[in-house]
């Protein structure tokens, strides 16, 4: 039971994705999250505005079961599944967030600093989320996928525009730490 409590080493979640993504190809199938997002706009009646929203959209209904077990499996996860030890991190990395203002680093799966509730009162975290859910869906859109898409699926299928996103998502999430999170905190 011990082995379900914590986090699996790469050697068990890595050849399961590579599976699932084998499966998924054999089945003639892509996988990816925010699809679901032009899909889930479609159903709500999104086409009769846009034509970006025109397709059948019961072709793709298998990925919208996809993202609801992840809903639910991510439930169960957190909630039965997790123990209380947290996350192992770097000593410097560690020191590097205190430094922002996160008091407890890895001893949450998200920083409460940033993601508790008390957190969504504020201005600054509210303009933060907006502004940053909006670039998220930006670069979504424009790179044609997001990293679950480009990094497993893409990348898994030899697609050399997967190789170019996910070379940009490393280097901005590098600036993004490095240069733009510390004058935001």
């Amino acid at each position: 039971m011990e082995i379900i409590l914590n986090p699996w080493p790469w050697y068990i979640s890595g050849p399961l994705i590579a599976f699932v993504m084998a499966l998924l190809l054999y089945f003639g199938k892509t996988f990816g999250m925010s699809s679901n997002l032009r899909t889930m706009c479609t159903v709500l009646g999104a086409n009769k505005f846009s034509d970006f929203f025109k397709f059948n959209w019961k072709d793709h209904k298998w990925n919208l079961i996809v993202v609801l077990g992840a809903i639910i499996g991510g439930f169960i996860a957190t909630q039965f599944l997790s123990n209380e030890t947290p996350t192992n991190l770097n000593p410097i990395t560690i020191a590097e967030l205190q430094d922002l203002g996160l008091e407890n680093p890895g001893a949450t799966l998200l920083p409460n600093e940033m993601f508790s509730i008390e957190a969504l009162t504020s201005i600054k975290s509210l303009i933060l989320l907006i502004i940053g859910g909006l670039l998220v869906g930006f670069g979504t859109r424009y790179a044609s996928g997001c990293t679950s898409g480009h990094a497993i699926t893409g990348l898994s299928s030899l697609q050399k525009q997967s190789l170019i996103a996910v070379i940009g998502f490393f280097i901005g999430g590098l600036i993004m730490t490095n240069f733009i999170l510390p004058l935001i905190f």
